[in-house]
């Protein structure tokens, strides 16, 4: 790595890192190894019978107890509609239930049932054993660097305008 930040082989070959292919530079590894964690946790979860979004919705309610479905969307990072189908998969399996808002009837309450408490225990374990696999090798800085730098990436992200480059130098 040269003092400007800039991969020594990127400059070896002639080219700023933003030249190299999307695959060899670090967002294709951030967007490879997210990949590969979402995988691994969900075979871990398969044993369990859940996936990882439900794994979450079930801490989420575990955790911050009877929540709406916009509110455990918003915590997932997901919409509405697509939350709501692994809500009606925990459903299916008896792990929550869904009830009437105490006083807006337009609302539901979705609230861990027995056998729900019962999964979303089962997920921490999993959790916790997924974890020591992924931090293995690593300190407790290196892992609160790596933390504050995806933290800044994500504001990053955030702040991307929604339109496209080419739409934004577009001739008005």
């Amino acid at each position: 790595m040269t003092a400007d930040g800039v991969s020594e082989s990127a400059g070896r070959e002639g080219g700023h890192e933003l030249d190299a292919p999307p695959w060899s530079r670090v967002e294709g590894t951030l967007m490879s190894t997210a990949r590969a964690v979402r995988r691994a946790y969900d075979r871990c979860l398969a044993d369990v019978g859940v996936n990882l979004t439900e794994a979450s919705i079930l801490a989420h309610l575990g955790d911050g107890g009877s929540l709406t479905q916009v509110q455990l969307a918003r915590r997932i990072g997901t919409s509405r509609a697509r939350v709501g189908v692994h809500i009606d998969a925990l459903q299916c399996k008896g792990a929550v239930e869904r009830r009437a808002h105490p006083s807006d009837r337009r609302v539901w309450m979705v609230c861990l049932t027995p056998v729900g408490e019962e999964l979303w225990a089962r997920t921490i374990d999993v959790d916790r054993d997924v974890r020591g696999y992924l931090r293995a090798g690593t300190t407790a800085a290196e892992r609160e660097q790596l933390d504050n730098l995806l933290a800044r990436i994500q504001r990053n992200v955030e702040a991307i305008p929604r339109e496209s480059s080419a739409e934004r130098r577009a001739p008005a």
